[in-house]
């Protein structure tokens, strides 16, 4: 395994690679996203992890930005260049796609799927 220096990460990116967000375009949405970064010559100020399952797969394909703690739904490849463009490097945030943003607590917007936060039952 590999480890560099992330000394000078501004955010670290997190792309949901679940099967859901898979069938959404996971692949290409990673794709898309860490080759605008390298255009956009941000790798030293961005740092992007293949995830699991995030557990929103109705609002698939899901791609969270920290330290913000931004997570965004219904990613595509046009969205994910946007991404890095908009919200990574200039500060913008994609107000159409965030479904939770960090404020102390996560705070939903009206924009995704309802969830359930009930305790599920124990097996067994």
């Amino acid at each position: 395994m590999t480890t560099w220096n992330l000394s000078g990460t501004r955010h670290h990116v997190f792309i949901c690679n679940g099967g859901s967000c898979m069938r959404q375009q996971g692949e290409e949405v990673t794709k898309a996203i860490r080759e605008e970064i390298a255009r956009q010559q941000a790798d030293a100020i961005v740092h992007t992890t293949r995830t699991r399952c995030n557990g929103r797969c109705e609002d698939a394909c899901i791609v969270i930005v920290y330290p913000e703690g931004v997570w965004y739904k219904e990613m595509t490849p046009e969205l994910g260049r946007e991404l890095v463009r908009d919200h990574l490097l200039g500060g913008r945030p994609i107000r159409e796609q965030v479904l939770y943003t960090y404020q102390e607590e996560f705070v939903a917007t009206t924009r995704g799927a309802e969830g359930t936060n009930k305790p599920q039952p124990s097996a067994g």
